[in-house]
C-alpha cells in the first residue's frame, strides 16, 4: 500500500531540513512513486551538459534537484506552514484537503 502523499502540484511549501531549510517555494512536480517533489527555487544543482538542440552551447546548467516529501510542509491561505488533514465535503462527498490549524479548506 502507497502512503498519502499531502502536496501536490501548484502547492506553495516550506522546506523543513536540508541546505534550503526556511526557502519556500511552488511545486513544480510531485513524483508519486520515489516520494520526491520539484520545488521552485529549491535544491538547484549545476548539471554539465554536453552541446544539443536545447543548449547549443552546452556548458554548465543550474536547475531544481527533487526534494523528499517529508522535508516539505505544506503553507496554508495565511502563509504558515500546517499539517493537512482530509475531511469528505458535504455538498460533493469527495474529499478535500483542510489545514490542521486554520481549520480552512485548501483549494
Amino acid at each position: 500500500m502507497r502512503k498519502k502523499i499531502h502536496i501536490k502540484k501548484n502547492d506553495t511549501v516550506v522546506v523543513l531540513a536540508g541546505n534550503d531549510k526556511g526557502k519556500k517555494g511552488r511545486v513544480l512536480e510531485v513524483n508519486y512513486d520515489s516520494y520526491r517533489a520539484l520545488v521552485e527555487g529549491v535544491n538547484i544543482i549545476s548539471k554539465h551538459t554536453k552541446p544539443n538542440a536545447q543548449y547549443p552551447d552546452g556548458g554548465i546548467i543550474r536547475k531544481e534537484a527533487p526534494v523528499h516529501i517529508s522535508n516539505l510542509m505544506l503553507v496554508d491561505n495565511s502563509g504558515k506552514p500546517t499539517r493537512v488533514g482530509r475531511v469528505r465535503d458535504e455538498k460533493t462527498g469527495k474529499l478535500v484537503r483542510f489545514s490542521i490549524k486554520s481549520k480552512e479548506v485548501i483549494k
